[in-house]
């Protein structure tokens, strides 16, 4: 079983949402360093993809520190540096995208969008 939830969009590789939801439920805690991820074949299984893309997956955690190699355990999760600006700010592209489509879709403009974004950041803090 899957050791985190999300659910599969289109529009958008499988692999950048499976790699974006993990990263999240990092930060929220509903993964924690030390727990086990899935095998390269129990991620496929378990979403029905292709182990190419589930190997993919796995690869992007490692190279973002998400995930290490452990002998006779297999992948854990590890809590990583934060990642640079480019890497932050390339995970948030796709989302950033529908976000702009659907504010273009109404007829939004930045300065509208951007007054949106700072009245829900402080209300979050």
């Amino acid at each position: 079983m899957l050791p985190f939830s999300f659910q599969l969009r289109d529009g958008e590789p499988v692999s950048d949402q499976i790699v974006r939801a993990a990263h999240h439920a990092l930060a929220s805690g509903e993964l924690r360093e030390g727990d086990l991820f899935p095998s390269v074949r129990a991620l496929a299984q378990e979403l029905k993809i292709s182990p190419t893309t589930g190997h993919k997956v796995i690869q992007q955690l490692k190279d973002l520190g998400f995930l290490i190699s452990r002998p006779g355990i297999g992948m854990v999760i590890q809590a990583p540096q934060l990642p640079s600006l480019e890497q932050r700010l390339a995970m948030m592209e796709p989302a950033a995208r529908r976000f702009l489509d659907e504010a273009r879709s109404l007829h939004l403009t930045i300065d509208e969008v951007e007054q949106l974004l700072r009245r829900l950041q402080s209300n979050q803090i």
